[in-house]
């Protein structure tokens, strides 16, 4: 039902609604579009480039000046960082299917998710992605051509942020702009604090720290970052991530200082939400503390951010500086727990629709 060929579907036209030569319009169909933020298609240096290029010019994730940014992005960044990241991704790369572990996982969750609608005929579930490929744009054009009236995006973000659900929905509406014959467009709000994710995080935690032959002191909830600026101008990430924590916290029966709250993949110069994973890692071993444990709730899926930068970088620097047991716990990714959430938002958003 999700695959990346385009499927025409059509039904017969009524008899007195167009003449005899009118071409067949495929009709009918409710489209869910899944959108995470993206991935190179190799390991290549040209590939790896073509995605940062992509990613590091969207207003949404850099807002400075163009005339300040694109000569750094230009003439440093896509010069240097394409090497480096491609040997961070070669650690974490899904070898057997030649791709990353979040297109792994995105097309998993599409495929899962159309079986576990497959009782509403009319609804054709679709993936993309917000940089590389497949194009929000190329597969919202699938969507209306199987004969989609309306389609939902999922922004595959628990909580919101300009960076990444308002980006999202930006390439959707754009994709707009091109159509002739435009399907109804509904977005996926934040989900934060729906209890379906909620239970499915404090559960994941709970079955993964049975699976130890220790207890972690401490867990962390490492959430990806954003710049202090983007939060002062009215961003309401932070705030959503601090009650996604809170309520997991409560649903866990835990105090305060034993699931904490800190930010990861700060870039650039200027000051992001705090505190720092890295940092909070490196001052909890100084401290004494010898066992910890990681979680990364606003991450769907497993990727770059979280097999490399936390389950390899971070796992090292608590080690480094003193620390003994870590464990990461991994993303809820295409698992029961996962999709569970993913189908009830689903299912909530297209009432009225189906």
């Amino acid at each position: 039902m999700n695959q990346h060929a385009t499927v025409s579907r059509t039904g017969p036209a009524p008899a007195d609604a167009t003449p005899a030569d009118h071409p067949r319009v495929a009709c009918g169909k409710v489209g869910v579009l899944l959108v995470n933020l993206g991935t190179p298609d190799s390991l290549d240096t040209p590939a790896m480039r073509r995605y940062l290029q992509e990613f590091l010019s969207d207003r949404r994730v850099i807002e400075w000046p163009r005339a300040l940014w694109y000569p750094i992005l230009h003439g440093i960044i896509l010069n240097t960082r394409p090497a480096k990241n491609a040997k961070a991704y070669e650690t974490i790369w899904n070898h057997e299917a030649g791709e990353s572990y979040l297109r792994t996982y995105t097309r998993s969750q599409s495929e899962q998710l159309a079986k576990a609608l497959s009782s509403h005929p009319e609804i054709e579930v679709d993936w993309a992605m917000r940089y590389g490929t497949p194009s929000i744009a190329e597969r919202m054009n699938a969507l209306k051509d199987a004969g989609c009236e309306r389609v939902l995006v999922f922004p595959l973000y628990p909580q919101y942020s300009a960076p990444t659900t308002a980006t999202v929905n930006d390439k959707a509406f754009e994709a707009l702009l091109a159509m002739r014959w435009q399907p109804a467009l509904r977005t996926v709000p934040p989900y934060h604090d729906d209890p379906a994710y909620i239970e499915a995080i404090a559960g994941s935690i709970e079955r993964h720290l049975d699976t130890l032959d220790w207890e972690p002191e401490v867990v962390l909830t490492s959430f990806h970052g954003i710049p202090q600026s983007y939060f002062r101008k009215g961003d309401p990430y932070h705030c959503q991530c601090c009650k996604t924590a809170r309520l997991v916290r409560e649903r866990l029966g835990w105090p305060e200082e034993r699931l904490m709250i800190t930010f990861q993949s700060r870039f650039g110069p200027e000051e992001w939400l705090q505190p720092y994973t890295d940092k909070t890692v490196e001052k909890l071993a100084q401290e004494g503390v010898r066992r910890i444990a990681v979680i990364n709730p606003g991450f769907v899926s497993d990727c770059l951010e979280t097999l490399e930068e936390i389950a390899v970088q971070a796992h090292e620097s608590f080690e480094a500086n003193g620390g003994e047991h870590f464990t990461h716990i991994p993303c809820l990714n295409d698992s029961e727990a996962g999709m569970a959430v993913i189908e009830s938002v689903v299912r909530q958003e297209l009432r009225g629709w189906v």
